[in-house]
């Protein structure tokens, strides 16, 4: 039996996680995301893969996140049609975040249209509502920690990887002739003490890893965040509107958790909180839903008073009225769509207004531009100055840091024969692989884009 390894997207880049295992000649797919950020990495979402959709058997997905699931649609439509497995609570998240997706991509291709803006005479989106719809059925939930069979020589199982609801570390076992090999994706990982989510599953041993490495090169200590935020807010509430542009599952839920402590505490004022982002109230409701994966036991912690949760954009629209001790929560976290680049254009150029970052910007968003001094961007086709106070607060991540990667990865007691530095930009992987190697690890790879491995021969 033979097992190699190609690397479709994820390798030194924190988006387009696609790995494709070939097992003879059975071909699985580990992650089918969309690249982000850059221009030169989101036009690979437009360019074939070098197998063709309908030859890949199965794909198993670590979570929801777009950039691990949302090129799913893409693939249906051009021919896939076997099965998607993944957790409960990720095939509860794809539907949210799959027509999500869809609807912001016709919407546009049909502004760039109406613009000129493309060198096509009928501009369209990679993949659209049908396409989203062909795609749900194909979806087969499985349970955490429970074996289960692809074929009668590949067995996967799902652990959690404490990063969002359902998200997993997924272990394959390959079974030869003669012997048993294990793979193991890590996928994105979790915190060791995040406030909603349990940490981590622990892993022993591996034959084959692969490791993100987001923050591979930096320490974000999760002990200062509360603190953090509660700085920010006093010093700018009485100014002006605070706008926190937030991942729609995840980060959304952890900030309302820091907020409704500090309020409960009396550490902050009870201000209005509104969370302007439909996506994220629907992911809010499935926390409930799967209490099982989460620490939180008050279930009104989502439900105080002073949160308003935005669905229409007549409501949307309304909060341009506001002037100050108000905060907005909204999509998309590294602004590059959804209804926080409203906020934005209206309230960029306001200096008493407050921009406050909270998660991780990728290379080519707009939010890792503002992030580096740039005084105006784009929004709608028009050019919008910044004035407004721009700030970051570091550890409020839903991925482990360098110490907790590096802490997780001791736990496998003898070295991998390969370990693969993967979902993290250039310079983080590096790091990290440093790291990895004073362990007494051996065999660390940065793989390129597309580049391939053989891992197991005549097993």
């Amino acid at each position: 039996m033979e097992v190699r390894l190609k690397f479709l997207g994820g390798a030194q880049s924190v988006t387009g996680s696609k790995y494709l295992l070939e097992i003879d000649n059975y071909n699985l797919l580990i992650d089918c995301g969309l690249f982000q950020g850059l221009k030169q990495l989101r036009s690979r979402n437009w360019e074939d893969l070098p197998i063709p959709a309908d030859q890949i058997d199965a794909i198993i997905l670590t979570h929801a996140h777009l950039d691990h699931s949302g090129y799913v649609p893409r693939l249906v439509k051009q021919g896939f049609s076997g099965k998607i497995h993944c957790t409960e609570s990720t095939a509860d998240l794809l539907e949210i975040l799959w027509k999500d997706s869809a609807k912001l991509q016709e919407e546009e291709a049909e502004f760039i249209k109406k613009k000129g803006y493309s060198k096509h005479k009928n501009p369209l989106a990679l993949y659209n509502q049908k396409d989203v719809e062909a795609s749900l059925p194909l979806v087969k939930t499985e349970k955490f920690n429970q074996s289960i069979e692809l074929t009668d020589a590949i067995r996967i199982k799902f652990y959690p990887a404490g990063h969002i609801l359902g998200a997993s570390i997924v272990e394959i076992i390959v079974k030869g002739d003669s012997q048993e090999k294990k793979i193991v994706f890590s996928g994105d990982l979790g915190r060791e003490s995040d406030p909603v989510l349990f940490p981590p599953t622990v892993i022993n041993s591996a034959d084959i890893l692969l490791l993100e490495s987001t923050y591979g090169n930096r320490s974000n200590d999760v002990t200062t965040i509360r603190e953090e935020l509660k700085t920010q807010i006093l010093e700018n509430i009485d100014e002006g509107i605070i706008m926190i542009p937030a991942f729609t599952v995840g980060r959304t839920q952890n900030l309302l958790f820091y907020l409704n402590d500090l309020i409960q505490s009396g550490e902050l004022p009870k201000v209005p909180v509104y969370l302007d982002s439909p996506m994220a109230i629907s992911v809010t409701a499935l926390y409930e839903k799967h209490d099982a994966e989460h620490r939180l036991s008050d279930k009104n912690i989502f439900n105080a008073d002073n949160f308003h949760y935005i669905k229409e954009q007549t409501h949307s629209k309304a909060l341009d009225a506001l002037k100050k001790r108000a905060i907005i929560i909204s999509a998309s976290g590294m602004l590059t769509g959804g209804r926080i680049l409203n906020h934005l254009f209206h309230r960029g150029p306001n200096k008493n207004d407050t921009l406050l970052f909270v998660g991780y910007q990728a290379e080519g968003t707009r939010g890792r531009d503002i992030l580096e001094g740039k005084k105006q961007v784009k929004i709608y086709g028009e050019e919008v100055a910044i004035n407004c106070k721009c700030v970051k607060i570091d550890g409020l991540s839903a991925h482990a840091d360098q110490k907790e990667l590096i802490n997780w990865f001791k736990n496998i007691k003898d070295s991998p024969k390969y370990t693969f530095v993967v979902h993290g930009e250039k310079d983080a992987a590096e790091v990290l692989k440093s790291h990895l190697s004073e362990t007494g690890a051996s065999n660390i790879i940065i793989p390129n884009y597309l580049e391939s491995f053989e891992l197991f021969q005549g097993i």
